[in-house]
């Protein structure tokens, strides 16, 4: 890690991008109650708080693995599913805990806290459900799957926190994209997927397009609210089309696009100093060519030019001077 950090510090990238590394919960060697959470006697000192250490020198997360699925019976799968219950009592801190994430987030707060690591900050950089598992597991379904990565979504973006770290937000990664039919092991292990290894849908946690959604068998998500803004534009088949920012598009969410596409490893030189469409040197200018380039890469489909309705299509093109954009 530390050689990792000095090679990009040598290009200057050690800002943009931070260098970590993942921990299950087998770290804590006490993680109930939460508030007597505590890393595992050696590593603690030898091995976590060097790292800690590095990661605080950097201003890099710590990230952890906190997977509820695995600390679930029958009798608390309502507390792991985030769903209604009469939580569950710290009696060291007198926190009532409504939810099984929260207690084991807090589990390795209180083991950060032994060490001297408060200020570091904490990541999920993974945690998930199966949608399917072997016979007889309770709460292993479509249904309860959606529910935990739906209900998860929500809280860790809510900024309510834990008990012991209220008001705030968790970057936090779902595990997994697709299922995985060729993994060896119990069934459920195969299942954790948001897509089938075909690329269909399993179930929507509202984060996709409706034309994906209407694919999906079985949804538990609610109905999409209703597009605000302008409606999709109707242009003509016949000729070229161009992707643009919409006129009401909001600098903020315009820069949101051009670092999405240029992270993407799309040719963004053109915009950046001393290329053709540096000039004007604005954002909505920028952003104009950065998601002109994405939709012309992906194949020019309509819904490639959404943006989260910031983008409009166009049949009139946008090229300039030595500007030119890509039609198609």
């Amino acid at each position: 890690m530390q050689t990792l950090h000095t090679a990009l510090a040598a290009v200057s990238l050690d800002r943009r991008i931070k260098v970590s590394t993942p921990h299950s919960l087998g770290i804590l060697s006490t993680s109930s109650p939460p508030s007597t959470g505590k890393f595992r006697q050696g590593y603690d000192v030898h091995v976590l708080k060097p790292l800690l250490s590095f990661l605080r020198a950097t201003n890099s997360p710590f990230m952890i693995n906190p997977y509820p699925f695995f600390g679930y019976s029958a009798e608390t799968l309502d507390y792991a599913l985030f769903r209604p219950n009469s939580g569950v009592l710290d009696e060291n801190t007198q926190r009532v805990y409504t939810n099984m994430l929260d207690a084991q987030l807090d589990a390795v707060f209180s083991a950060l806290k032994i060490l001297g690591f408060t200020d570091v900050e904490i990541v999920i950089a993974e945690t998930g459900w199966p949608s399917d598992g072997d016979e007889g597991q309770v709460g292993v379904d479509v249904e309860s799957a959606a529910e935990y990565n739906g209900n998860l979504r929500e809280h860790v973006m809510s900024g309510v926190g834990t008990p012991l770290m209220p008001n705030r937000t968790f970057e936090t990664y779902i595990f997994a994209l697709f299922n995985e039919n060729l993994k060896p092991g119990p069934l459920c292990e195969k299942h954790f997927g948001l897509f089938q290894p075909d690329l269909t849908p399993v179930y929507d946690i509202g984060i996709m397009r409706p034309t994906a959604r209407a694919s999906i068998p079985w949804s538990p998500a609610p109905a999409a609210a209703p597009q605000l803004g302008p409606a999709p534009q109707q242009l003509p088949k016949d000729g070229k089309q161009w992707c643009l920012p919409q006129s009401d598009a909001h600098s903020d969410a315009l820069q949101k696009n051009i670092d999405y596409v240029c992270g993407l490893g799309l040719d963004c030189k053109p915009i950046q100093e001393g290329g053709a469409c540096f000039i004007p040197d604005t954002v909505r200018a920028h952003a104009a060519y950065a998601m002109n380039a994405y939709y012309q890469a992906t194949g020019g489909s309509e819904s490639d030019c959404d943006f989260e309705q910031t983008g409009a299509l166009t049949d009139v093109d946008p090229s300039y001077g030595r500007c030119k954009y890509l039609g198609q």
